[in-house]
């Protein structure tokens, strides 16, 4: 299989794309609803833009440190450095700097702003309770993040929601200018400014993990692709997110931050809070990747689908 042929079953970059078309249609509806001034636009660009930067270029620094992780040397993770070689040069792509992270809750995720500046961690947790086909699985998805560069989607997706969070204050505070200068009505009213403020940030977060969910979806099949196994990444999320359940991680402002890059929501989500979850359903991600295991298999069905939590 040539890695560097990318196939998209169910076109995860056409969504990616939508997703940011209608952000930037709420950006331009609320922009015109506080009275479409250029100048009030392009200072909220910059807002997003600056407080965005940052976090997108020292990405690998500041996630790694939120964990409290540790690079390790061949000697320490040889298997994890033997897995991660072969696939980078599969891909044809420099391979990653290793670290491992000191939490007994599995999970692992990639970062950095391109391929030579990106890292990969695992957690202690993860390397407790995968076997080396399974961890083939995971580090292959996560390779696929920074080689489809999911930072700066991530980074662009956030920026665009800072822009549509500060409209909306802007919407709260000096109410709809244009609609008051058109007509003799109020504006949007009271009652109408109010909602619109609240639900734009709404909105915003709706959209942006939206696009974090079907950068999920891409990495699940690109990194299939990569490894030729869908089958293992598939056991690996049923045991990640068992585990990650029984041991959720402790919430802190640092693994908040990183939360959204690991491979499985870290913290137990039930309830209304599944709706801003950044990831999607595991069993939804399983049965995706089942039915690629089955199209690689010649479309012979396979000998025991996986269900989330079968296996222990």
């Amino acid at each position: 299989m040539n890695a560097n042929v990318r196939v998209h079953g169910h076109f995860n970059g056409l969504k990616t794309t939508l997703l940011f078309a209608l952000m930037w249609a709420v950006i331009m509806l609320i922009w015109w609803a506080t009275g479409g001034s250029r100048g009030t636009l392009g200072i909220y660009i910059l807002i997003g833009l600056a407080t965005t930067f940052v976090s997108y270029w020292f990405s690998d620094k500041l996630a790694i440190a939120s964990m409290g992780a540790r690079e390790v040397s061949e000697q320490e993770a040889p298997e994890i450095y033997h897995i991660v070689r072969e696939l980078s040069a599969k891909a044809g792509k420099p391979m990653p700097r290793i670290y491992i992270a000191p939490t007994m809750s599995p999970n692992a995720f990639a970062t950095g702003r391109n391929e030579r500046h990106a890292a990969v961690c695992c957690t202690q947790g993860i390397l407790q309770i995968l076997n080396a086909r399974e961890l083939r699985g995971v580090l292959g998805h996560e390779l696929m993040h920074v080689y489809n560069h999911d930072i700066l989607t991530s980074a662009i997706a956030s920026a665009m929601a800072t822009v549509i969070t500060y409209l909306g204050y802007s919407l709260m505070y000096f109410g709809g200018g244009r609609d008051s200068r058109d007509n003799n009505s109020g504006g949007l009213g009271l009652i109408g400014v109010l909602v619109s403020a609240i639900l734009a940030p709404i909105a915003a977060s709706l959209i942006q993990m939206a696009i974090s969910r079907t950068r999920e979806y891409d990495a699940d099949e690109d990194g299939s692709l990569l490894t030729g196994d869908p089958e293992a990444l598939a056991s690996a999320l049923n045991k990640i997110s068992y585990g990650a359940q029984t041991t959720p991680m402790r919430k802190t402002a640092g693994t908040q931050s990183v939360s959204a890059m690991m491979i499985a929501n870290p913290f137990s989500s039930v309830g209304f809070s599944r709706l801003f979850s950044t990831h999607p359903p595991t069993d939804q991600r399983i049965a995706r990747l089942m039915q690629m295991a089955q199209e690689m298999n010649g479309g012979q069905p396979l000998a025991a689908p996986y269900s989330v939590h079968a296996l222990r």
